[in-house]
Order: structure tokens, then sequence, then C-alpha cells
């Protein structure tokens, strides 16, 4: 192919070997061709072992671009190979390209054809002839390569002797990269690399010398130093963009940066821990970081300190190039996915034409990529995965993943519910939550729940981190594995709403931490119509999670594969180290930002693309099909069970009664709001109250008690005896005492607030001289709760809406923030207004 196509373009520049002679009523004649017609010499063996030869040629070749010469090519070759070829095809050849290095001839003075000017003949690839006893070592390191003979027979009463010896140079020159040929092969290809340039040897070795040279050494230094780059740097030219192929270039994954040439690729080097070898030339070490960092994944990891953690991800990767080999089974299952989340939005679309949805379009392996999750959660042992997310792809989480009915949903489309019912004046259908029980891959169950949210981006986080605290608490989840985290982001809120990283820097925190959040971002590469270049100052939309050393797996939404191999590597992440980690799954938005809303006014050329680029189920189809996992009858069938199963939860959705009612997993009928609350007496006796001071005025003999802090426990203790003036802080405490004794968990939060801010409350006593801290609250009495006081980071809004979510996990438990000051709590208002207010009545 490559042969053939510089002969092509060469022609280009040398149309005269295009030319032919030819007698025309007894007048020579120069003939000359206004197209390109390459014949290509076809080899044919008969049954009996006997050889013949065919030169059917490529029409109009010149005209074509590598990518369709290829394909004419192939067709070409195959329609010989098997006896389809026309009359047709062997007419009108202006040249002709032979091999008779096919059957290993070194060199060949071929037969010109009649009516042709010009006869292209190469040999065989190969060693010269004084090397070829050498072996494959020594040979790389004299800088010895293959060796290929082209010749030319050319008439010459039409062609000059210089112009066949200029042509012959130029094709030499193109297969050796110059004048952009492989950069535009590679374009023609939509390869997202750039080719390697031809270069002179510059090592200085003599062949026998021992030992190794300083240039070799300073070489093998280089190499480790590159092996590096990609593991920090290679992200920035992986193929990540479903809309793009454009070839990323960056200096410090090149290897001529370093001195490589063309001739080092064969050449031995150490490779410290790549993938587990010890050794490899730099085409394989290249190879291995190509697939692993470059290709459809792009992960960021060295900027995490942990040695353990970078080692980790790096023997999860390497080994298998980020390209695991998934079982038929599971293929099989993606496709049912994809099949189930396209059909679903492509079923609103046509019914329900000019509603809000939010589709997922665009970015459907969400919905397999969290089922893969599901599965390995499950698997591992764990209870329940707790999401949140905003309105984009809600819908089709909740009827696919959630377990939500077709009917439900579609009923709450044709608005056919009563807004008189107890369970309040509700909220739009895709800020609603619910909580199912999801099937796995592996036919096992899982609970999975998603909580309500208002329009605010990204506010919901905080209060999923605190549930999902709540719930390991009451559990007794020490190892935080039973109930887990993850939250689902758009790519411009990630970025632009403070919140998520006030939600971050909980995650590590003692009083906070959930044992690492799972973060996918729907990634479509936009925001309402705000590109990213207006949209943020950071080259990711994820940069923000590197504050806590997440690692980042970028993934092409396209490769589904891919994408789920992407959150194996994150979840086994999570599970191993108890950290956040992020997946940026990159897509687009099939639709504007809802399907009201024309993208075409702001974002033309992009929408412009977007129409005829295929749907991830598409493309992953033909995948299957070329691959025989599934035939297009199987697929055919998918589709119509998931269609038939909508048309007939449309149909009953039409049927339902104005009674109908939606899911509201969390709420309290406000009926039972209503009825009178029952009065419950609060006072305690005076022995009570002493045995509540009693025991937070008592410490270990040997405890170093601040001198300072002796008066503060004198004037407590003299409650004892009747003297005491009980002043806010102290009733604050005999409160708490009281609730401990009878059995009520006490969680409290805010900035400084265990000592408080004016030095009056005193929950945690630190010891003088070897700094350890004690909470007397926690040792009243051998059978009570326990207080958890904790000085919160300097943050009100994340802070809130944790211990919010914390609350409605836990009504058990009396959960108090604290506010450092009055107007601090204005910092937090999203989460006043819109959970602490309105979530009765919303949701």
């Amino acid at each position: 192919h490559l042969v053939a196509y510089a002969i092509v373009r060469a022609l280009k520049k040398y149309p005269s070997l295009n030319n032919s002679f030819a007698f025309i009523d007894d007048i020579p004649n120069l003939i000359k061709k206004p197209y390109i017609n390459l014949g290509v010499a076809v080899d044919m063996v008969r049954k009996d072992g006997s050889r013949s030869l065919m030169v059917p040629n490529i029409k109009k070749a010149g005209l074509m671009n590598f990518s369709q010469f290829v394909e004419a090519y192939n067709d070409l070759i195959n329609r010989a190979r098997i006896g389809k070829i026309e009359p047709s095809d062997f007419q009108g050849t202006t040249i002709t390209l032979t091999n008779p290095g096919g059957i290993g001839t070194v060199s060949s003075t071929p037969r010109l054809m009649t009516g042709q000017g010009c006869i292209i003949a190469v040999g065989a690839i190969d060693y010269p002839a004084e090397f070829k006893a050498m072996n494959a070592t020594s040979l790389a390191s004299l800088g010895i390569g293959k060796v290929m003979n082209i010749t030319s027979t050319y008439d010459h009463r039409v062609i000059q002797g210089a112009e066949s010896g200029e042509f012959l140079s130029e094709i030499d020159n193109l297969l050796l990269g110059k004048n952009y040929f492989y950069d535009n092969i590679f374009e023609d290809l939509l390869i997202p690399q750039k080719p390697v340039s031809w270069g002179v040897d510059t090592s200085i070795k003599t062949y026998g010398t021992s030992g190794q040279t300083n240039e070799e050494i300073e070489k093998q230094a280089i190499i480790l130093q590159l092996i590096n780059m990609y593991r920090v740097r290679g992200h920035l030219i992986a193929n990540l963009n479903p809309l793009s192929n454009t070839a990323a270039y960056h200096e410090e994954l090149d290897p001529a940066t370093y001195g490589f040439t063309i001739w080092d690729y064969d050449r031995e080097f150490l490779t410290g821990t790549l993938a587990g070898k010890k050794t490899g030339t730099l085409r394989e070490i290249l190879d291995i970081l190509h697939q692993t960092y470059c290709d459809k994944i792009g992960i960021e990891y060295m900027h995490i300190q942990s040695p353990a953690e970078k080692s980790w991800l790096q023997h999860m990767m390497e080994p298998v190039r980020n390209k695991p080999v998934f079982s038929s089974d599971i293929k099989k299952r993606i496709m049912q996915k994809l099949i189930i989340a396209e059909a679903f939005e492509h079923f609103l679309h046509t019914k329900f034409v000019g509603h809000k949805r939010f589709s997922l379009e665009g970015s459907e392996t969400m919905i397999p990529v969290l089922d893969h999750i599901f599965s390995e959660a499950a698997e591992s042992g764990a209870e329940e995965v707790f999401l949140g997310m905003a309105h984009r792809g809600r819908l089709n989480i909740l009827s696919n993943i959630m377990g939500k009915s077709y009917e439900k949903i579609f009923s709450e489309f044709e608005e056919i519910i009563d807004h008189d019912s107890s369970q309040g004046s509700g909220d739009v259908k895709y800020h609603l939550g619910a909580t199912g029980m999801y099937q796995t891959f592996q036919g096992k169950e899982i609970k999975v729940s998603v909580a309500s949210n208002p329009s605010h981006l990204e506010w919901v986080n905080p209060v999923v981190e605190g549930i999902v605290r709540a719930k390991q608490i009451r559990k007794g989840d020490t190892q935080r594995n039973k109930t887990i985290p993850l939250l689902i982001h758009g790519d411009a809120a990630f970025a632009g709403q403070g919140v998520v990283a006030e939600t971050l820097n909980l995650s590590q925190l003692k009083g906070y931490r959930t044992g690492g959040t799972i973060h996918i971002i729907v990634n479509n590469q936009i925001g309402f119509t705000t590109t990213p270049e207006d949209a943020r100052s950071s080259p990711y939309a994820t940069d923000v999670a590197k504050m806590v050393q997440a690692p980042i797996l970028h993934v092409n939404g396209d490769d589904p594969e891919a994408s789920l191999w992407a959150a194996k590597v994150a979840f086994d992440y999570r599970m191993k180290f108890n950290k956040d980690v992020v997946i940026d799954l990159f897509g687009y938005r099939r639709h504007g930002h809802n399907e009201g809303d024309d993208p075409v006014y702001t974002q033309p050329l992009l929408y412009k693309k977007i129409k005829s680029h295929p749907s991830v189920k598409q493309i992953y189809e033909q995948k299957l099909i070329v691959e025989k996992t599934l035939s297009e009858k199987d697929i055919k069938k998918l589709d119509d069970e998931i269609y038939d199963q909508l048309e007939k939860a449309l149909k009953a959705s039409k049927k339902q009664s104005k009674t109908f009612k939606p899911d509201r997993p969390l709420a309290v009928k406000d009926e039972d709001l209503a009825k009178p609350k029952k009065i419950i007496d609060t006072k305690v006796n005076f022995e009570t109250l002493s045995k509540v001071v009693k025991g937070i005025t008592r410490f270990p003999d040997n405890f170093a008690l601040n001198p300072k802090l002796k008066k503060h426990i004198a004037k407590r203790k003299e409650l004892l005896t009747g003297n005491a003036r009980i002043d806010w802080a102290f009733g604050e405490a005999l409160a708490f005492g009281t609730l401990l004794l009878e059995n009520i968990p006490i969680r409290l939060s805010g900035q400084d607030s265990a000592r408080g801010t004016f030095s009056q409350r005193h929950l945690i006593f630190t010891d003088m001289n070897n700094g350890e801290e004690i909470i007397p609250h926690n040792h009243i009495d051998v059978e009570q709760a326990l207080i958890e006081p904790l000085d919160s980071l300097l943050s009100e809004a994340a802070v809130l809406g944790f211990e919010f979510g914390y609350s409605v996990a836990d009504p058990l438990s009396l959960v108090i923030w604290e506010a450092q000051f009055g107007d601090f709590a204005n910092s937090a208002q999203v989460i006043i207004d819109n959970f602490i207010v309105a979530s009765q009545t919303k949701w």
C-alpha cells in the first residue's frame, strides 16, 4: 500500500512518468494522461502450484486520499483472488507496480507494458547480503536496517533518464517520510499520533568494542526519563475526544527530543518496572507506553505522593496495556445496556416531543459503566451504592439503574399526578430521588439509591457524603466498604462550583471521610452554551481533584470496553486505598442543554459534526458484529424487545388514574406532620445532673490537665454542692450529657466547635505532656451513647450539607452544625434554602 501510494504521490510531482508513446496514423505521438490508473501486478497461484500474473488497475488513483486508496487496493486484490475481476479492470492502465520481491528477488528489470511509459519493480525487503548472518542485537547496535531496491523500466522515447532518476528519488524521499508523506497518511487514517521521523544514527559505538560507552549509559538514563514522562504526560496525547481524531503532539513525549533516532528503535534498553519487563527495545517500550497511556485511556496519577499507590496503578494498567480481554458475555452485557440506554432516550424524544428530559445521548456509556461498578461492588461484599447527580441522564439512570418503572416515568411526563396527594407538591421529574435493588451481571442484588437534588449543580455532593457517613456509622462499618458513595458530575459544574472543592476537602478528614468516593464526570465538553475555553482556566475539568491526590482516568466514551476498564481500575483503587478517584468520561451532548434548546445558535460547527457522528451503540454493535460476538439479527432482536417493553409501559401509563403516586422513598407524609405532637417531658432530676457533672469533670489520674482549665472544671463541680451558676456553655454541657444517658448519639461540628470560639465549650481536653485527647462526655456511664465533637474545615456550605445529609440518614441522632458567628450561615444559604427549608415540600 505504502509503496503504491508513494508512486501515485510522486507522479503528481513528475507527471511525465505517467505519459506514454503511441503511433497514431503512423505518426509518433506523446500521450499525456489526465489521470493515474495504477496497475498492480497480482501473483496468482493455481491449484497445481503453477503461477500466473494479472495486472488490473486502480482507477483515478491520483484523486484518492490514502484511506480511499487502501480500500480500492484491497478490493482489487480481493476480487482478483476470488475470480471477480472484470475486463474493465484491465483497461486504461497508465503505470504499473510489480513486486518480484514477493518471491525473494532482490532486484529486477521488468518488461514495459504496451500503452504505458513506465513500470516500477520493488525487490525483497531484507538486510544487505553481507550482513544477513549477523544477529538482531548486532544489527541494531550498528544501525543496519533492511533495504528494498526499486527499479524503473521506462520508454526513453517519452521519458528521459534524469526524469526517471528524479522520480525514483522522490519515491525514496516519500518512503523516508519527507514532504509530510506519513503525516498525511496518519491524518487520512484518523490515527491520532505523529509518525516517527527519519534521521541519522547518532550512535558512535564501534562494532566489536566491549563495555558501555558514556553515550549508551546516558541513553539508558534517558530511557527511564522517557518512561517517566509518558506516565506523567501521556494523557496529553491520548485519543480521548469522540468528536476528534486530530493528532496531538507533546515535545516531552517525542523520543527525538531526547536524542533518539529511528535507529534506536530496535536497540535493547533496561525498562525499570515497565509492565513487568526487565528489558525491551525502544520500539517495544514505546508500544507499551502508547497503548497504556496514550490510547482511549489517559490517566493522571503521578501527582500522587504515595509510592505504593503509584506502583499499584502501574501494575494494574501496564501489564495489560489498559486493554484487558473481556469475555463475550460481558461484551453482550455492554451491548444490552447500550441498547436500553439509547432506546429509552429515543423513545422519550419521539413520544414526548418538546419535554425537557436532559438526555444522556452522547454519553450512553455511563449506563454500562454504572452496571459494571455495581457488579464489582456486589462482588466485593458492599451492601449499597449511594449516588448523587444532577439532571443530565437522570431519568435514564432512574429507570435503567434504580429500577424506577417506565410507567411511573411516563406518567410523570403525562402529568397525571394528584397534586393534592399527601406526598407534597413535588419537583420536576429530573430532580427526584429513588431507591431500588439492582441485579448485577453475576446475578447478585445490591441496594442502589440516588438522592433528590435541586437545580443548583453539585450542591447535593456533601449531602450524599453525609448520608453515607451516617449509614456507615450505624452499620459499624469501620472499613467504610459496605456503603459506597458515587457522585456524577457535569464537566462545567465540576470545574466551576466551589462546593466541589469543599466536598473533596472533606474526603480525608477523620470526622467526614467515607472511605473514598467514586466520581464520574459526564464530560459533554460544553456547559449549556459555554465552551471549555470560557468556562475554566485549567486544561481539564477534573484538575480540582488533584488537590486530594486523586487519580484521574480520562476515557473516550465511544469505547465502552475502555470505559469499563477505567471503572474497574477506579473501583479497585477506591477499595484498596479508601480514597477518592475520578473517571472523566469524554462524550458529547447530542441535543441542546435541554430538548427545547437549539445549540446551533452558538456552536454551529460542533453540532454539524455531532449530527453526522454515529452513536456509541452503533459503533459498538459494528465492533461486535465484526468480531462475531453478536449478529445483526441478535442486535435487532434486543432492539425490538426493549422497544416493545417501552410501548407497553406507555400504554399502561395512559390508563393510570388521577391518583397516581410518584416515588418518594425518603419523604414523611404531610398528614403525619400535621398530627398533634406529643409533649415530651425534658426535665431531669438533680441526681442525673450530678451524674453528668461527675462524668464530665473526671479525668484519669495520670492526665496532665492544662492549669488554666482546672478552674473551669472546679466551677462545674460546684453544682454538686448546689452552689454553681449555670451559664450557657454549662447548660449545653448538661443537656448533652443527659441526652447521651438516654442513648441519643450527638454529632456537633463547626469551625473550632470542640473548644468553642470563645473558649467556652471544651468538649475535648488535651494532655499537656503527651498530646493525647479525652472526651469526658463519652465516659459518664458504661451504657450511654457517644458524642462526636468536630472541628470542621473552614467551610460553611459543604459542612452544613454534610450534616444535613447525616441527619436525614440517621434521624435518631442529634446532629448540630454551629456557625462560628451568626452571619457565617450566609455562606451556606443554598443548603438552607433548598434542603433544610424546602426538601420536605419538594421531595
